[in-house]
């Protein structure tokens, strides 16, 4: 009975553990998306719509490149650490590091020369998008210096302290908009002034492109000197423990190198796979508007709305899902090691809960108050409508993505790498034949790229949820995870729409639309507590929960 108890005690500890760190993490990608949204609204206007598409091109191609050389490692590395930590084998933890400290650097270094080298090609031939080929170049270095920078989070994150790449991320962040944004300001006008001298017209906004991703180098360097500072501090005390590691066990760096890549080749390979869809939808959207008799400067001013304003949007939500990812991978990965199933179940139904309670009332939010939320942020000459019906068919694309997303790293955390990478090709080839059937014979045009990725997250989320329902015979609660919050997140989208409507005929749209945000979020709040979407139990292993559960309990809405 003591047995049971504790093992119920370390769930919840566990959980609630998760809940503080994906929190952390949470609060810090949001104000990360915060500053990233307000930096690209004057990003987006010195660009313009042709500049963002090249923009969005270049840290398209970037991502991949990234995804393949380090951007699995800080994953890879928190759950190896992580399982080592918690067997006390603190020496074999410290190996890890070393060894994926060099594997970042090798392979950081050989494919940011790649990227430089081969920068015209990937643009020209593969995106149809010349000139997004000066953004790609600038970019190259920041493959190397990402790859050390995700290293020394993982570092951290294998002892489930997400501070420092909290920390880090804001930072990051910061300097990126700073430089993002005179980068872009001095290059654009450089490119006006070859245009001046008779060079082709979309030189200037691929120039400035090439400006703003300049921002994306000098921040990951900051972030990287600023997770060296933190090593630097906590390492007399990692050496300490090290020197107390008593475990007699000991691995030699062959054994880690190799785990190292059997552990990150599943997770490069599916986290490719998830995410090479965005440059897929843009190299076949790009190539079938081409036979359409399209130019380039017209299918790139429609993908430059669709990634300057919606995805610029659908970042900050989705920011969510991604960052209780790395907060549930070692909880997990100690969970499954320690045997601990309860604790893997009540992992897992928190970070679903968590992550369906915020994402579904923003994507409705945002569907609700599409076109004046984008009048109110980009002030667009053009396009309007287009970025209005956008945001509302994107609405199930924020909702799936988030959860197959946070699915993912779920089984990731399991220790089943296989799954999702196999579960994200069959949704890739689906996603695949979806959108060329949509855009060559429905014509559909941008939408098309919309329903393919909901189609596409829908059947990743499916699949995921059948593999963790197999391995942890566990499957999530639906009337307070997705029906209670999809029900408040309606009232709360009729209700903001109702507010801005009759508010924006007297004091116009900005500030209509902000009190329609605020009215949004308490609507939203009191119908989830008065549907009983969430309890006071609940309430109080949230960070500063008690406060929250006081406020609804003064209102009389919680007993």
């Amino acid at each position: 009975m003591a047995d049971q108890r504790d093992r119920i005690n370390s769930g919840e500890s566990t959980a609630k553990n998760v809940l503080v760190q994906g929190t952390i993490l949470a609060g810090a990608s949001i104000i990360a998306k915060v500053i990233g949204l307000i930096y690209r609204i004057p990003l987006y206007n010195i660009l313009g719509d042709v500049g963002n598409s090249y923009y969005s091109t270049a840290n398209e191609i970037y991502s991949i490149i990234l995804m393949i050389s380090s951007f699995s490692l800080p994953l890879a590395v928190s759950r190896l650490m992580s399982e080592r930590i918690q067997k006390g084998e603190m020496r074999n933890a410290n190996k890890v590091f070393l060894c994926a400290m060099r594997f970042a650097v090798i392979s950081g270094g050989l494919l940011a020369l790649i990227t430089y080298l081969f920068s015209g090609i990937l643009t020209k031939q593969i995106m149809n998008l010349e000139y997004a080929k000066y953004g790609l170049r600038v970019l190259a270095p920041a493959i190397l210096i990402f790859a050390i920078t995700g290293t020394f989070r993982g570092f951290f994150q294998g002892f489930s302290n997400m501070v420092p790449t909290a920390i880090s991320q804001v930072i990051e962040q910061i300097i990126n908009a700073a430089v993002s944004l005179w980068g872009a300001w001095v290059l654009y006008d450089y490119g006006m002034t070859l245009v001046a001298d008779g060079a082709d017209e979309l030189v200037a906004p691929g120039w400035g492109a090439a400006g703003a991703t300049f921002g994306t180098v000098a921040s990951v360097t900051i972030a990287l000197l600023f997770m060296m500072y933190l090593y630097s501090r906590f390492s007399r005390r990692f050496r300490h423990a090290i020197r107390k590691d008593h475990t007699g066990k000991r691995e030699s760096s062959r054994f880690i190198y190799r785990l190292l890549i059997l552990t990150i080749l599943p997770i490069i390979l599916s986290t490719l796979i998830y995410n090479i869809s965005n440059v897929l939808d843009q190299g076949i959207f790009n190539a079938i508007l081409k036979t359409q008799n399209y130019t380039e400067k017209q299918y790139a001013t429609i993908w430059g709305i669709y990634s300057g304003r919606f995805r610029v949007l659908m970042n900050v939500p989705l920011s969510l899902a991604s960052s209780l990812g790395p907060a549930v991978v070692p909880s997990l990965t100690a969970a499954v090691a320690a045997r601990d199933k309860n604790a893997a179940v009540r992992t897992v139904h928190s970070s679903t809960r968590y992550t369906m309670i915020i994402t579904i009332p923003c994507a409705l939010g945002m569907a609700a108050l599409g076109r004046p939320i984008t009048q109110m942020l980009f002030h667009p000459q053009n396009g309007l409508d287009l970025s209005a019906g956008i945001m509302q068919a994107g609405a199930l694309v924020i909702i799936f993505y988030s959860l197959s997303t946070l699915t993912t790293a779920i089984l990731q955390g399991l220790g089943k790498l296989r799954e999702p990478l196999i579960h994200c090709a069959i949704a890739l080839v689906i996603h695949v034949i979806a959108l060329f059937v949509m855009l060559r014979y429905m014509n559909l045009n941008i939408y098309s790229v919309l329903y393919s990725n909901i189609i596409f997250a829908l059947v990743v989320c499916i699949l995921n949820a059948l593999s963790i329902r197999r391995y942890i015979f566990y499957q999530q609660e639906y009337r307070k995870t997705f029906i209670v919050p999809a029900i408040s997140s309606i009232i709360m989208a009729f209700g903001a729409y109702a507010v801005w409507y009759v508010l924006h005929l007297v004091l116009g749209n900005s500030i209509s639309t902000v009190l329609a945000i605020i009215a949004g979020m308490i609507i939203y709040a009191i119908a989830l507590v008065v549907f009983k979407g969430l309890t006071r139990e609940e309430m109080m292993k949230l960070p500063k929960g008690y406060l929250i559960a006081r406020l609804f309990t003064r209102l009389g809405l919680l007993h």
